[in-house]
């Protein structure tokens, strides 16, 4: 593992995805940020569902914003070969008050995991947005551009984590009483 001072690179070495981001998640809660750091994990997949690390970061006061790449899954909303994975992103936000937000969306109109369990078909897997799908694309490629761009070959993750300066769940959810925030049971 590189690590340095607000960077760190992890190397899966082909080990499960959803090892590695666990054990990147622990090391993170170990040794906090003083500010922020990016970590790279390198030579990891699959890594499941994002929202599940980002959450455990934000449990422990850190904000957490990851995105991984898998296989290209999404093509352009055109038509031609797939170029991009569903590029999942997934946001915690910490609170005060325990209920950290927590955000974790795929690309996708339907996730590869629907495919694997017959809920859904590989033609369902398109870009999400409708006649705005070409959103949702740019974001996938800019997504596997930058965390290609980081891991350098293979799968793997970007994790930008982070000490929270401040606290603006509470005054969120006071416009909203009683509404249901993402990351909500």
């Amino acid at each position: 593992m590189l690590d340095e001072p607000g960077f760190q690179r992890w190397d899966g070495r082909g080990a499960l995805g959803y090892l590695t981001l666990a054990a990147i998640c622990d090391a993170q809660l170990d040794d906090r940020p003083s500010h922020a750091r990016v970590v790279v994990a390198h030579d990891c997949f699959p890594t499941g569902m994002l929202g599940h690390y980002v959450r455990r970061l934000a449990a422990g006061g850190l904000l957490a914003v990851l995105t991984s790449t898998s296989p290209p899954r999404l093509g352009h909303p055109a038509g031609g070969p797939k170029l991009a994975s569903t590029s999942p992103l997934a946001f915690g936000i910490p609170s005060s008050d325990g209920r950290p937000v927590v955000s974790d969306v795929s690309m996708g109109r339907v996730t590869y995991g629907d495919v694997l369990a017959g809920k859904a078909s590989e033609n369902e897997l398109v870009p999400f947005g409708a006649e705005h799908a070409y959103k949702a694309f740019a974001l996938a490629l800019a997504l596997q551009l930058l965390v290609d761009s980081l891991v350098v070959d293979g799968y793997g993750a970007v994790l930008v984590v982070a000490k929270p300066e401040g606290d603006p769940v509470p005054a969120l959810r006071g416009r909203v009483p009683g509404m249901r925030l993402p990351g909500d049971a």
